[in-house]
């Protein structure tokens, strides 16, 4: 799954997935790549999320205000 994505993308990726597995015309085989596609999106939400989350804890309050401090994700 590409990381290029932006979380919008993404989300309607993975809303077009649950409409064609709910419809219920798909081989089974189809059904299980779908539902990797949508685990796959899924993860890549959540990992966006959990960086924005990051990227809000990281302002700090300073003399001057808020202050944004440089981010770096531990993988």
């Amino acid at each position: 799954m590409s990381n290029k994505l932006t979380f919008e993308e993404a989300m309607l990726k993975i809303e077009e997935i649950v409409e064609k597995l709910e419809a219920g015309k798909a081989s089974l085989d189809e059904t299980v790549e779908l539902y990797k596609q949508g685990a796959e999106l899924s993860v890549l939400c959540n990992k966006m999320i959990d960086e924005a989350e990051q990227k809000i804890k990281i302002l700090a309050k300073t003399k001057n205000g808020l202050e944004e401090k440089d981010f770096e994700i531990n993988e």
